[in-house]
């Protein structure tokens, strides 16, 4: 199916086979034989869609049940239309921002190369300045590539935040709608199953356009990480928090979780981004275990003054190639649709942003352990 454009026809809205099943669909709602094409035939009346005729509609029904279906069949076009424009704006910002990114990865690859080549050629008097440069060049690389990701977040969330609340408050619409219409229909079994698939598509679509909308606040706080307010900070407080909104999320699972908090200063620093941090190392940990699995909090201050926070659980772990990625943008073992790839990014800026430290260790079906390090003084 090609894209949908301003003046779509028929064929650009549904595909042949979805045709046929709405065709089946209204002749089960007893109007006989249904067609609906793009040519005109005897006895047919037209189907609009922004005001332009996109297809005819003839059933062997009185003229007044025919000119009902053509309005049900064009309010049913009008959503798909409005799912397959917000499908195509995705699909575009995504691909064109994949492939800017690319380029400027390679790009910083070869500088990086460069870099390299150079430090083989120096005396041994200034190893130490090139082990400098060399630093100061990886920060760079992060610190661009982070820019980037998060300049194409912004963009893609302010893009699609419109959108997606039209598409659910459509939606809810369509469901009372729905209910309507169920009022008004023969009450038999092919009706009911009928209305119950009608109902069960309108609620996958409202959970595809939350999810949606998450992705978009998780891309909001991507690229304004480093935007954020400072004041004084009581990291145990934090994680309480954090935790009460774990156990509140997963309700429906008993989460064993061990507290051990030791006393702690306060630290200068933006409590909702050290809060959100906190989460998500948090919801990976309680993502990976079992259900008789347990998690770990563990707070103290180290012999250099930084508080450590320490996360442990002991659930699926990751592979050693895995490791190397959990803190690139966009990046999930999840299956498709099950996590936004952002969650231990947003932690790992996060914790730079307040001159600290996250370190990730794991071994495969041996758990995981995340240490933050915060300095007590930004």
């Amino acid at each position: 199916m090609r894209r949908l454009e301003d003046d779509p026809v028929l064929s650009d809205l549904l595909e042949t086979s979805q045709i046929q099943r709405l065709e089946a669909s209204l002749a089960r709602l007893g109007l006989g034989q249904v067609s609906l094409s793009e040519e005109k035939r005897q006895g047919a009346i037209p189907v609009e869609f922004n005001l332009e005729t996109v297809g005819w509609l003839s059933a062997d029904c009185d003229a007044d049940s025919l000119k009902a279906t053509a309005e049900l069949v064009a309010f049913i076009l009008f959503f798909v239309a409005k799912y397959r424009l917000a499908a195509d704006i995705h699909h575009d910002a995504t691909e064109a921002g994949y492939a800017e990114l690319q380029r400027k990865h390679k790009a910083l690859q070869e500088s990086e190369a460069r870099y390299r080549t150079l430090s083989g050629q120096l005396q041994e008097r200034v190893k130490e300045q090139v082990a400098t440069i060399q630093k100061a060049q990886q920060e760079l690389y992060e610190s661009a590539r982070t820019r980037s990701v998060g300049q194409l977040a912004a963009g893609i969330a302010h893009e699609i935040n419109n959108p997606i609340g039209f598409i659910k408050s459509n939606l809810k619409v369509a469901g009372d709608y729905l209910d309507d219409l169920e009022a008004k229909l023969p009450d038999d079994r092919e009706t009911r199953e009928l209305l119950e698939d009608f109902r069960d598509l309108l609620s996958e679509s409202l959970d595809g356009s939350s999810r949606i909308a998450t992705i978009v606040a998780d891309l909001k706080t991507f690229s304004s990480i480093d935007h954020a307010d400072y004041t004084h900070c009581n990291i145990n407080d934090l994680l309480k928090a954090a935790l009460h909104l774990l156990k509140t999320s997963y309700a429906d699972r008993r989460l064993t979780i061990d507290e051990r908090l030791g006393e702690l200063p306060e630290i200068p620093g933006n409590p909702a981004r050290l809060s959100e941090a906190f989460y998500n190392v948090l919801d990976n940990a309680a993502r990976a275990i079992p259900e008789d699995g347990r998690i770990v909090v563990k707070t103290a201050t180290d012999n250099s003054g930084n508080i450590a926070v320490v996360i442990q659980d002991n659930g699926c772990g990751m592979a050693e190639d895995i490791q190397g990625q959990v803190f690139d943008p966009f990046f999930t073992s999840r299956p498709v649709g099950s996590g936004t790839g952002l969650g231990l990014t947003v932690a790992r800026d996060t914790v730079r942003a307040h001159k600290g430290l996250i370190r990730l260790e794991s071994r495969e079906a041996n758990g995981t352990r995340v240490t933050m390090l915060l300095p007590q003084a930004s």
